[in-house]
């Protein structure tokens, strides 16, 4: 090949490239793909009441999972771990008695745990929308929204 032609296909080529690479690149708030599933996804904790949930240097982000086998729950409330039971239908979703460890958590994060598990509590109904998961209570209005994670 002459010179010429070599760098005319290397152009082509990296432009090609280039413009794969940026059609497949999506941000979370364009996602218009599936719906997450329910179960077996790590759900993290954004806003809990319409207010957004405070990210807290050094300490594990509050989420939570929903475990097929057996109906379990895990997770973290933003200082411990929770562990418990659920059960759901179509629409209707509920936990069992959550436990949790018993680390002390200063501060806004006694007051994000307070608040999640005592929401977790309440909860009486879901609705998933691409990577968004918002928990209702009973009237339905939206008590947790959270967002899928996927950890590979």
């Amino acid at each position: 090949m002459k010179q010429a032609q070599v760098m005319t296909w290397a152009a082509v080529m990296s432009a090609a490239l280039t413009l794969g690479g940026c059609a497949g690149a999506q941000s979370s708030e364009d996602y218009q793909g599936v719906d997450e599933p329910l179960e077996n996804t790590y759900w993290k904790l954004v806003a809990l009441d319409e207010q957004p949930t405070p990210v807290m240097e050094g300490k594990r982000e509050a989420h939570i999972a929903l475990h097929t086998q057996d109906s379990r729950v895990a997770g973290s409330t933003g200082c411990n771990r929770l562990m418990g039971e659920y059960q759901h239908d179509e629409h209707e979703l509920s936990f069992g008695r959550l436990a949790t460890t018993r680390m002390a958590c200063p501060g806004e994060v006694a007051t994000l745990e307070r608040d999640f598990l005592a929401t977790l509590n309440n909860v009486s109904g879901w609705q998933i929308e691409g990577k968004t998961l918002t928990l209702t209570d009973e009237q339905g209005v939206s008590r947790a929204r959270l967002e899928a994670v996927h950890l590979y």
